[in-house]
């Protein structure tokens, strides 16, 4: 017989098994441990304790995972003691069995570790991964870990934040049985078993050691793995008691930190971006079993393996023999690099690299879900192709381009469907990269969102919704970002310097190396693609290493240089004594320049921009404009993202800077004026934050 437990809702289900008594988590769809649920287990665990008829209990849960662990918006709520919970279970007089299923992360394994013992499904994923929220597990997981599988193998789970799958878990005694079919059978068994005595855990010495994972202080500069391992030590030597006292005392300190701040901004706004206005609620995503991919080059073949690795089949279609020849050399490189690194099968790779067929004809397109044009960035090119596949692809077809910058609704006019025309930018590398910009058209429809959506989350793909403008989001920042970086080149600096004080800053690697990676010819063409700017000093490096033949990696030279067959980027004298030679012919004189003013205007301009895209309506909130530096950029994730940076820093202060650049260089005093919005925030005494809050 099924009981609830809870108010409202059933939180908590108990099922009676002979002399076992299931508890079942029941907080769809993730079982995140809100203290509603907390209570109503509490509830659940003292009745089946005063049953004179239950021997033992299970911990299960419904849905598809066991627990997610805590909801990260209770975070820092005033709320029951985290370990109250925790320890009524690893106290309690009669056994208690956890069966884990689906995602046992976080809070959630903390329960779990202090039941007992533990049988796990064979699909169950294991991990604490608070570390890269910037805190440490808050609820006995830094105590009762280490006590279990020893101090190596924690520590590796801790630090790396990484789930570990159950083959993993059962080698380093995390679990205690795994099982393909019959889970709750199983683990009723071993609580009986544990209720009559007749069943002790094996303690294994020498502690096991943690399968390869990678820690995540490796990309994050966190004081939480400090913290971790000043806990674990705990766990050697102090009481379990005072252990939990250290690691409340840690927590708290963590939770208070701007790092851990910015770490739960991050994750909120990349869960957030998925929430679109105007998308009819209860809308069903139309699946997508075929594509078409226009266009074999760097892009089009990376997204033809993101689409293939989805199980998605794909003709990928050029009118180029060699470029498709080219393209299949790659795609079949990629999958057999991924299975040479043991992340998919044999038979996993010879599968994605058959889902690709590649074409000279467009009538492949014919009859697919989805068509993703990713040809040369020229806009009659483009509009060509989308009248053309209007007149070649069925009715439902979803019709979408890769372009960085150009205008969605041009290319819908070409169309008689409008509606089914959207944007998907795609950031290269494309199986790389996390970034999905999904552009919705001043006539996309409200299904072709859903749509476009739901292929990101099977793509495994973060993705943020911009409306049209040139550049969207992302690449409408790099512009004023990018201008910055290069008038310090003309003022003095050296390409080496600028890329170095953004590196320490935090990007993984600075503007100018960026420049060369993708091509400098690559921007100069899409600067003449734009409207010209009215000013020469813009685009006058790029343009002049270009007519140099310097190019970047391709070439050999670029704003640096590379040895051969190298990709690392090698100071130039020849270089820098071209931008020097540039600087004079536009009356620019040299000076002096400290790293501390290449970070502060290269921010400024890219916050600033950033308040001017969010108030003309290219964005919906300042926490997608986050999500897509912090995923598409490479804006350090400690930080936030560039627009939760410059509410930490005050919207005053940033105005106050603006007013200082436009004083110290007057001859770009229009690049410094501050956006209206900037303004508009900063007097009101509000920030960034306080706008996405207001926001549906």
């Amino acid at each position: 017989m099924m009981t609830e437990v809870g108010q409202g809702a059933a939180l908590v289900l108990t099922e009676q098994r002979g002399a076992v008594a299931v508890l079942r988590l029941n907080r769809p769809p993730v079982n995140a441990l809100a203290p509603a649920l907390v209570q109503a287990l509490m509830d659940a665990l003292q009745q089946a304790q005063a049953r004179g008829d239950v021997a033992a209990m299970v911990l299960a849960a419904e849905g598809r995972c066991f627990s997610v662990g805590a909801d990260i918006h209770a975070f820092g709520d005033a709320g029951p003691d985290p370990h109250v919970l925790p320890c009524a279970l690893t106290s309690s007089s009669k056994p208690i069995v956890a069966a884990l299923h689906g995602e046992v992360l976080g809070g959630g394994l903390e329960l779990a570790l202090a039941c007992q013992a533990r049988v796990a499904s064979a699909d169950v994923r294991l991990g604490l991964p608070e570390i890269t929220l910037g805190l440490i597990p808050g609820a006995g997981g830094t105590q009762r870990l280490p006590r279990l599988i020893g101090p190596e193998a924690a520590l590796a789970l801790m630090l790396s934040g990484q789930p570990i799958n159950s083959a993993d878990a059962l080698a380093v005694g995390l679990v205690d049985a795994v099982v393909e079919e019959g889970l709750l059978d199983c683990a009723c068994a071993l609580a009986l078993r544990l209720a009559r005595n007749e069943s002790r855990r094996t303690v294994r010495a020498p502690w096991p050691v943690m399968p390869s994972v990678k820690p995540v202080t490796r990309r994050l500069p966190e004081p939480a793995a400090s913290a971790i391992r000043a806990c674990v030590q705990a766990a050697s030597d102090q009481t379990m008691d005072d252990g939990l006292a250290l690691e409340s005392r840690w927590f708290a300190q963590c939770l208070a930190s701007p790092n851990s701040v910015a770490l739960r901004h991050a994750f909120a706004a990349e869960r957030r971006a998925r929430q679109v206005p105007g998308v009819p609620a209860g809308s069903k995503a139309r699946d997508v079993h075929h594509a078409a991919v226009i266009g074999a080059g760097t892009m089009g073949h990376g997204i033809a393996i993101c689409l293939a690795e989805a199980g998605i089949q794909v003709d990928l279609i050029d009118p180029d023999p060699a470029a498709l020849q080219r393209a299949q050399r790659a795609i079949e490189r990629h999958h057999l690099q991924t299975q040479a690194k043991g992340r998919i099968s044999s038979e996993q790779a010879q599968r994605r690299i058959q889902l690709v067929r590649t074409g000279e004809s467009l009538a492949a397109a014919a009859d697919v879900d989805l068509v993703v044009e990713a040809v040369f960035e020229n806009m009659a090119l483009k509009c060509q192709l989308f009248q053309q596949l209007d007149g070649l692809c069925r009715t439902g077809t979803l019709l979408a381009s890769n372009t960085s910058s150009l205008d969605i609704d041009r290319m819908a006019q070409a169309t008689r469907r409008p509606g089914e025309v959207l944007g998907l930018h795609f950031f290269g590398p494309a199986p790389a990269m996390r970034l999905l910009e999904i552009v919705r058209g001043a006539q996309t429809s409200g299904q072709a969102l859903v749509d476009g959506l739901a292929l990101a989350r099977r793509l495994g793909k973060v993705a943020v919704v911009a409306r049209v403008g040139p550049g969207f989001i992302g690449n409408r920042m790099v512009g004023p970002y990018g201008r910055q970086a290069e008038r310090l080149l003309l003022e003095g600096a050296t390409p080496t310097q600028v890329d170095r004080a953004l590196v320490n800053f935090g990007f993984p690697m600075g503007p100018h190396t960026v420049g060369d990676m993708v091509g400098l010819d690559v921007g100069v063409r899409a600067a003449a693609e734009a409207s010209p700017s009215a000013d020469p000093r813009d685009g006058a490096v790029a343009r002049r290493l270009v007519a140099e033949g310097r190019l970047g990696q391709k070439s050999g030279t670029g704003l640096y240089r590379y040895e051969s067959g190298s990709r690392q980027a090698l100071p130039d004298p020849a270089a820098e004594a071209l931008i020097r030679d540039e600087a004079r012919r536009l009356g620019i004189n040299p000076r002096e320049i400290d790293d501390s003013e290449i970070v502060q205007r290269c921010l400024l301009a890219l916050i600033n921009e950033g308040a001017a895209l969010l108030g003309e309506g290219v964005a919906l909130r300042a926490g997608d404009i986050d999500t897509v530096w912090l995923n598409g950029y490479g804006f350090p994730r400690w930080l936030g993202g560039p627009m939760h940076h410059a509410d930490q820093i005050g919207l005053p202060s940033v105005l106050d800077r603006l007013a200082l650049w436009a004083q110290a260089c007057s001859s770009d005093e229009a690049l410094w004026r501050p956006a209206p919005l900037l303004i508009e925030l900063a007097h009101q005494g509000s920030n960034f934050a306080d706008l996405d809050r207001q926001t549906p």
